[in-house]
């Protein structure tokens, strides 16, 4: 879309939260300009105390002050907030793309939407939002697409665009996904179908050749930490490596630990794991793994029940942080989580919503 609209004449600028999104949007920018032999100069406003946000690429130049932006007058350039915001850009972009729109304050937006005369959110609420500290009064707390969507999960066919296929998914987990979390709008491509563990005669009984898994493991009093689902964890990943897959191409390929996604909401868990599986094991909470994906994801639930949370109800039953859990499976997800955990007494409706989320994954996974 960006290059079509820099081979049309028009200037485009890149922004989003961090570098590391910014610098990946635009290099891939800069790629496909010079692929389809489109001839145009494309920049990053970097700075100087920042190495992570230079691009250091033979397609992009990078700039660390706002007035060297004058010297170049780009076709496309990707910054931060602080560039757009600067009055020496004003109305200077036709077109500003904001990559994970879905962290980005609307504060930030309003800043740095006068640079453009159109503006394009990309991204996805019902993700994880961008981490806040304060008190933020009414909306003002809420994200670009949080505030434009309000309660909807999906847009609106007349208010945007909606990339309602998944790459990465099997069937059997983009089904649940869309049906939980979209409206029922996402789609897997058919190549996902191709996706699937060939697991031998004595694999661990709770695994399946794709979908999704609920594993039920009863023990009392853990809150942040449970060494019950560390062993069961322990067991279940020893049995998963060697196991050979064919992945959405239908190419050949054997389970490593870089196969294997290990997700708990709390450090505690998180830790402890690390303790018990080899270092190679990829280990880490929900925020971590946003944006990553793998063959299987093993989902720690490790709280005992409702009585044993440590954090406030919202957290530990975000829809949101399960979606992004269970999403990052390519072929199966399984989710080990303590079975009393379904019976949390909701003091409102929004609460009731929450817990349902978990306990439709218990229903179409099975009690392992």
């Amino acid at each position: 879309m960006i290059a079509a609209l820099v081979a049309a004449g028009k200037r485009v600028g890149i922004s989003s939260n961090s570098h590391k999104a910014i610098n990946n949007l635009l290099g891939r920018v800069a790629d496909v300009c010079d692929e389809s032999g489109l001839t145009a100069c494309v920049a990053k406003k970097a700075t100087k105390a920042n190495p992570d946000s230079f691009m250091n690429a033979d397609n992009v130049i990078d700039i660390e002050r706002n007035s060297d932006f004058e010297n170049y007058l780009p076709d496309v350039i990707g910054g931060t907030a602080w560039f757009f915001a600067d009055e020496s850009v004003d109305q200077y972009f036709d077109y500003l793309f904001v990559d994970e729109a879905g962290q980005v304050a609307v504060a930030n937006l309003v800043a740095m939407g006068t640079s453009a005369r159109n503006i394009v959110l990309v991204g996805d609420q019902m993700q994880l939002g961008q981490p806040i500290q304060g008190s933020h009064p009414g909306e003002s707390g809420q994200s670009a697409l949080e505030y434009l969507l309000q309660e909807d999960a999906t847009v609106a066919p007349d208010r945007g665009i909606l990339l309602d296929t998944s790459w990465r998914m099997h069937p059997d987990i983009c089904g649940f996904i869309s049906e939980a979390v979209y409206d029922g709008r996402l789609k897997a491509h058919p190549d996902c179908a191709q996706q699937t563990l060939q697991l031998p005669g004595d694999a661990d009984p709770v695994l399946a050749e794709r979908g999704i898994r609920f594993v039920a493991m009863d023990h009392e009093g853990c809150g942040q930490r449970s060494d019950e689902e560390v062993a069961r964890i322990k067991e279940v990943a020893d049995s998963l490596i060697g196991t050979k897959f064919t992945d959405r191409q239908g190419r050949a390929g054997t389970l490593g630990w870089d196969n294997i996604l290990i997700v708990a909401p709390y450090n505690m868990q998180v830790n402890a794991l690390k303790e018990a599986l080899p270092e190679e094991a990829q280990i880490g909470t929900v925020d971590k793994f946003q944006g990553q994906e793998a063959e299987v994801v093993i989902v720690s639930m490790t709280t005992s029940s409702p009585d044993d949370l440590p954090r406030h109800v919202d957290f530990f039953y975000s829809k949101n942080r399960l979606n992004v859990a269970i999403s990052r499976a390519r072929t199966l997800a399984l989710v080990i989580a303590g079975p009393r955990l379904l019976e949390l007494d909701a003091k409102s409706v929004e609460h009731l919503a929450l817990v349902n989320t978990l306990a439709w994954v218990a229903e179409i996974g099975g009690d392992k």
